[in-house]
């Protein structure tokens, strides 16, 4: 009783109750790809449980040292703190192997589950108005998950995370004048210098995670202010909600994805082995290590390093590095930079200003889902060719062919995905024509009294023919032709449209 009227004292000054009551009975669209966010949260989640972990025993400096731990094959080898450290948290900190590998881990399926969550978005058309200012901001956090990614890989100063760092001086030094400037300021000096990892440290750990609590902040804020799209189907429409309260429902299902999410992380964490820095040694800047890779949301950028010819010119006394300065600056930054304005371009070009909260199905817009699958495409070409010494090796291939191969696909396999893509959408476009207006077979054949034969088939559910009928009519394009065909009568549409159910 006395917290009960706590409780109410508290209300009464708050006045929070009839707020929360509406909120927690506020409904969520139920279907599998809504989950490809919450795999990004709670890998986020994850990545700041570990991560405040580790820091208890990181060293954050490059000060030299003598290995005398009980990693035996290292022992009397010149290091530095930070990489002493991270094999004190590999062999001596009880769990530091494990919550290592799942703080990798969690940042491998974190970047990949936002560009999983902004592919479902883009090809769902859930990037119109009004979500045009959240679209940017997933792709804000697509960027700062691979900034982030990128200086955590880099802290513990072993060989192949140096060999990352020096790839990125190299990328700096190719902006023309500025670069020198900039690589003198970023590394204190030359190349490697003794700051880098101290001022990678708090960018890591404080500035880009500050940044991305904020985005993810005000990313979900918008989801729930504008409410979330969802799929075509029986009772939904531009103006209601058909999904699941947010109490008990929905938040006893997140809690279930949050634990089954860990559950996933620390099992590959148990038995997939990542970054095993002890393997691979403390950095010197006259080493490297054969088949260098980066993690996996990094290789676009060491691809098209590598496809790029060699290429430079002195204007005014300035070298430009054309072979570094296009693939590793000029590339990404015009990538991302129509990624976030998709919204804006696809506005401009189809004159579609109306606001939308039904999710398009893919096949219902070929040629956005072509240019989709091109995009995919040109960044999984990307993505391969920065293995390509890999591949060559271990499949016995010429690599002079292989990187006029990847060359060539750059350009011409995007196009060629761009056409196959939209085929496929318009196959798929008439195969809904055809079970409208035939039904589905039921594999009873029949005789005619005219001697021939015929297969009885039955109407398509009500919930199949909603996902095709919408807004009043569906559309079938082929070759170019789109032809409108009426709904039947609205009883698909919700007869208590503008409510939530």
């Amino acid at each position: 009783m006395g917290v009960q009227s706590s409780l109410t004292a508290l209300d009464d000054r708050l006045g929070v109750a009839r707020g929360l009551r509406r909120n927690i009975r506020k409904l969520f669209p139920d279907h599998w790809s809504f989950l490809l966010g919450e795999i990004a949260l709670y890998s986020l989640v994850t990545l700041i449980l570990t991560g405040t972990f580790l820091t208890f025993w990181f060293t954050p400096t490059m000060g030299e040292i003598v290995y005398d731990g009980p990693y035996q094959p290292l022992r009397g080898v010149s290091m530095s703190q930070a990489y002493a450290s991270t094999l004190d948290i590999s062999f001596e900190v009880r769990g530091g192997l494990l919550v290592r590998q799942m703080h990798h881990w969690a940042a491998l399926v974190f970047v990949a589950a936002i560009m999983a969550h902004l592919l479902r978005v883009f090809f769902n058309g859930a990037f119109r108005k009004p979500r045009e200012l959240n679209w940017m901001i997933g792709v804000g956090m697509l960027v700062l998950a691979i900034a982030e990614g990128f200086t955590g890989y880099s802290l513990p100063d072993d060989l192949l995370s140096g060999t990352g760092l020096r790839i990125a001086q190299g990328i700096v030094l190719s902006i023309p004048v500025a670069g020198t400037y900039l690589s003198a300021l970023v590394f204190g000096g030359g190349f490697p210098g003794d700051i880098i990892i101290s001022r990678l440290y708090p960018v890591h750990i404080l500035l880009i995670p500050g940044l991305l609590l904020a985005l993810v902040t005000a990313h979900l804020m918008l989801v729930w202010v504008q409410k979330h799209t969802q799929q075509h189907g029986l009772h939904r429409a531009e103006d209601n909600i058909v999904g699941t309260p947010v109490h008990p429902s929905f938040a006893a299902k997140s809690i279930a994805f949050l634990l089954f999410t860990l559950a996933v992380i620390a099992g590959l964490a148990t038995f997939a082995q990542i970054n095993p820095v002890w393997l691979y040694g403390p950095y010197t800047p006259a080493n490297t290590s054969s088949f260098a890779q980066p993690d996996w949301y990094i290789g676009f950028l060491e691809g098209t390093l590598r496809l790029m010819p060699s290429l430079e010119t002195n204007v005014a006394g300035h070298t430009i590095s054309w072979n570094v300065l296009v693939p590793a600056v000029i590339f990404p930054l015009l990538f991302f930079t129509v990624l976030a304005a998709v919204p804006y371009l696809y506005r401009r070009f189809t004159g579609d200003r109306e606001p939308h909260h039904l999710a398009d199905r893919a096949r219902d817009v070929p040629t956005r889902t072509g240019l989709g699958v091109a995009g995919i495409t040109l960044f999984g070409v990307a993505w391969a060719s920065g293995a390509q010494d890999a591949i060559a090796r271990y499949f016995n291939l010429n690599l002079f062919d292989l990187v006029w191969f990847f060359r060539v696909a750059l350009f011409a396999a995007p196009l060629l995905a761009l056409f196959v893509a939209r085929r496929v959408c318009l196959g798929l476009q008439l195969s809904d024509h055809e079970l409208l207006d035939h039904g589905v077979e039921t594999g009873v054949i029949e005789r005619a009294p005219t001697g021939g034969y015929y297969e009885l088939t039955t109407p398509p559910r009500p919930e199949d023919r909603a996902k095709i009928e919408y807004d009043g009519r569906y559309a079938v394009e082929h070759d170019g032709e789109v032809a409108r065909r009426p709904r039947e009568p609205a009883r698909q549409r919700s007869s208590d449209s503008g409510r939530e159910h």
